[in-house]
This record gives C-alpha cells, sequence and structure tokens, in this order.
C-alpha cells in the first residue's frame, strides 16, 4: 500500500511549552537567545496544536490523507530526558494516536525532531555517548505506551542538519560552531538510531525507519578540484549518515583531516541493525565548488536557472528522481524500501480578499516532485509512500514564523486556519487516478 501523508514536528506545531510537566528543550533555550531566530520569534504558542489537535486532525481528514508523521516531543514524555514517563505527555500523544486511528489516518511517530531536553545539552547532547542511551530510554517509554496503535516509528530526523546546523556552524539549536569538532554528534545520533530500534522493537513497534536529509551533489565543473570538493561534500551530507545504517561502515573522512574515533566496537552493528524503510527528506541538489579556505574541503557554489522558493532554494524537481535512483545504484539490495517523508516548499503566502489562499507556485512544485516519484518508482526504486511537508504553517526554526510551507494557512495571531489551494489540489490529486508506483 502506498501511504499519502503530510508531516509536522512537535517543537513546531504544538505550543504549550510549559504546561503538562514539559521541560525546556533545547529549542526554548535558543530562541530565547537574543539574535538566534528571525524577529526573537519562539515556539511558545506555534501552532496551538497541542490544543486545536481535534481541529487539526478534521483537516487531515478532510485532505484525505492516509498517513500522518508527526514527532513526539522528548522533553514532554520524558521530562529532563532521564526516568520515568510523564503520563500527562504520553496522555496527550495518546488522544492524538486514537484519533487517527478513528480516522483511518495511519500514525507515524518520529521521536528524535530536534527538541531535545535542555537537561542532557547540559550534560554535552549529542557530542556526549551517553545521549544515545538516553534516546533509547525514551524510546521504550514511547513504544510502550503507543505502538499497539503506530505501525510506524522514525528514530531520527535529518541527523545530518541537526549535526550540521546545530553543531558545525551554530545557525539551530544548541547553537554550537565546532565544525569538524562536531562528527562525534554524527556517530552518537546514529549509535542512538541503533540503540532505539532496538528499544522500538523490543516493545511491539512493527516498522522502524531513520529519516535523512539527502541532496544530489553537482559539482561546478569538471575540474579535478571541484569534482574533489562535490565528493567530499556528498561523503558529509550523504554517505556518513546512509552507509553506516545500510551498509555497517563509515565512509573515509579523509577530506576533513579526521576520524571518528568515538567509535567503539560493537557500535556499527547495532547501527546497521535491519530497517523497515528508509524515509528521504528532499528540497533541493547542491551545486559544490573547490574549498575557499574556510576550513572546509568545499563550498557551495549555488545553482541558478532554476525558479527558487521563499527560501531562497532552488525547485528541482528532477533532483528527486536523481537522488532516488542514485540511491539504488549506490546501496542496490541493501536499500530498503523508502518513503519520501518530507516533500514541500515554503512561498510568501497571503489571504486574499476574498479570504482564500492561491498558492499555485506550491501546486507546481508538488506536481512536478510527485511525478518525480513516479519516474523514479518507473526506474525501480521501491517507493513506499509520500508526505508533504507541511500540513500546517509553523515555526520554521531560525526563521521563526517568517517561511510558510504549509496545505494550511495559519494566522498566527488568531490561530485561524485556512486550507489554501494546494490543500484542494492535493486531496484531488491523491484521490485521483492511482499514481504509477
Amino acid at each position: 500500500m502506498f501511504l499519502w501523508g503530510t508531516a509536522t514536528a512537535s517543537y513546531q506545531i504544538e505550543g504549550a511549552v510549559a504546561e503538562d510537566g514539559r521541560s525546556p528543550s533545547i529549542w526554548d533555550t535558543f530562541s530565547r537567545e537574543p539574535g538566534r531566530v528571525r524577529d526573537g520569534h519562539t515556539g511558545d504558542a506555534a501552532c496551538d496544536h497541542y490544543h486545536r489537535w481535534p481541529e487539526d486532525l478534521a483537516l487531515m481528514a478532510g485532505l484525505g490523507v492516509g498517513s500522518y508523521r508527526f514527532s513526539i516531543a522528548w522533553p514532554r514524555v520524558q521530562p529532563g530526558g532521564r526516568g520515568p514517563a510523564n503520563q500527562a505527555g504520553l496522555d496527550f500523544y495518546d488522544r492524538l494516536v486514537d484519533g487517527l486511528c478513528e480516522k483511518g489516518i495511519v500514525p507515524a511517530a518520529t521521536l528524535f525532531h530536534w527538541d531535545l531536553p535542555q537537561s542532557l545539552q547540559d550534560e554535552g547532547g549529542w557530542l556526549a555517548r551517553d545521549t544515545a542511551s538516553r534516546l533509547a530510554d525514551y524510546a521504550a517509554l514511547a513504544a510502550e505506551r503507543l505502538a499497539d496503535r503506530v505501525p510506524m516509528w522514525i528514530t531520527l530526523n535529518e541527523p545530518f542538519v541537526h549535526m550540521a546546523f546545530g553543531y558545525a556552524m551554530g545557525v539551530h539549536a544548541p547553537g554550537q560552531a565546532l565544525l569538524t569538532g562536531a562528527l562525534p554528534a554524527a556517530h552518537h545520533q546514529l549509535l542512538g538510531h541503533g540503540l532505539a530500534t532496538a528499544a522500538l522493537r523490543a516493545h511491539g513497534a512493527r516498522q522502524v525507519l531513520i529519516t535523512n536529509n539527502c541532496t544530489p551533489v553537482w559539482p561546478a565543473s569538471a575540474d579535478p578540484a571541484d569534482l574533489a570538493a562535490a565528493d567530499a561534500y556528498d561523503i558529509l551530507h550523504n554517505r556518513l549518515f546512509n552507509d553506516p545504517v545500510l551498509l555497517g561502515s563509515y565512509p573515509d573522512l579523509a577530506p576533513y583531516g579526521t576520524a571518528l574515533d568515538c567509535v567503539r566496537d560493537g557500535d556499527l552493528e547495532l547501527i546497521s541493525a535491519p530497517l523497515d524503510g528508509l524515509g528521504i527528506n528532499y528540497y533541493n541538489p547542491t551545486r559544490i565548488a573547490a574549498p575557499t579556505g574556510d576550513g572546509l574541503p568545499f563550498t557551495d557554489a549555488g545553482i541558478t536557472g532554476h525558479p527558487v522558493t521563499a527560501f531562497g532554494w532552488p525547485v528541482v524537481p528532477d533532483g528527486l528522481r536523481e537522488l532516488l535512483t542514485g540511491l539504488k545504484a549506490r546501496y542496490g539490495d541493501a536499500l530498503p524500501p523508502v518513503y519520501i517523508t518530507e516533500n514541500g516548499c515554503s512561498q510568501p503566502d497571503e489571504t486574499g480578499p476574498d479570504g482564500t489562499v492561491d498558492d499555485q507556485a506550491r501546486i507546481a512544485y508538488l506536481d512536478g516532485h510527485i511525478r518525480a516519484v513516479e519516474q523514479a518508482a518507473a526506474e525501480g526504486v521501491d517507493v513506499r509512500g509520500y508526505y508533504v511537508w507541511s500540513l500546517l504553517d509553523n515555526f520554521e526554526w531560525a526563521e521563526g514564523y517568517h517561511q510558510r510551507f504549509g496545505l494550511v494557512h495559519v494566522d498566527f495571531a488568531t490561530q485561524k486556519r485556512t486550507p489554501k489551494a494546494s490543500y484542494h489540489w492535493f486531496r484531488e490529486r491523491i484521490a485521483g487516478a492511482a499514481p504509477q508506483l
């Protein structure tokens, strides 16, 4: 069965950051530091999904999706990142999952979508090996309560982005700018994935995945220096997080002048435990040139000649086909079924005089990318699902509320939800003739 769905993340939509026993996360801390988030925005209220979830489930039902990918807030379920479960926090997800099941929508739960409990960050965060064990304990608490009704579990969302933006460049929480000193955060996240996978299965999880953000890497030219830089970037962005999971080994990090000396015997066996699927988040390709002397073995050369989103990201639908067929070529039989767990675009959406939001650029974006998935499937890639990012306009990390990705417009002053033209288009698209998947 092919799953058509939509996706959200806890800190981006829930709000209620101090209710029912939830403890602070790294994003609560980061967003309160001056200059970290555009215009000082925080996720304190976000979309108020914690209180308005029945309304949001009704929107999903109206959309006709077969699945909903959401994330569980670790600080809500296990305040402080240690110890017993917070029953009030679990009760919220219990109600949410029951509501999804009642509407015939398959719940797909992500354990970690970047909102690490602040107390664990105070102990080192993902630079500390112990955080991997803490993720496994939390996974057990969540699965013990929910795995009887949640068939699909995703351990981590985009560990590359969390490492690169949060620990290497400092533009996301926890705001550390360590460059290659961030690499232990890659291994410890992946170790957490392996330990959490075992814990989820032990508590009845039927399907376990990891979601990686991947990008086709285009060399800026045929010059050997650009080709070498592109290979170095591919190692960091794609292979560092796919090779250990699918092949049980790390790629050569020689371009970075370092090795992962934090890897211990047995780690890779845990990390490479068989999975039921690989989640792929795709937004755009990356064009890479030779380094410019900033300490990294590559530079982002930018992509021209394509439309761009409100974020400035190039719109290249065929990049998704290229990515999927490239994964199949690289990993062969080691590649499990693939789920597109995020794909979407930000646009400068505004409500018109008649109260509607006519986001034709998003419709064109989604149409092109769905066609790219169909093409990849025709070329032999086993794709089992496609989730639009996102159901709702939400808190978009360091951009605050300035980037709108939703199929549903949210007026953050009133919390009024307005389905956009893309919402209606997507409903008709997935209700229509069966795609070639």
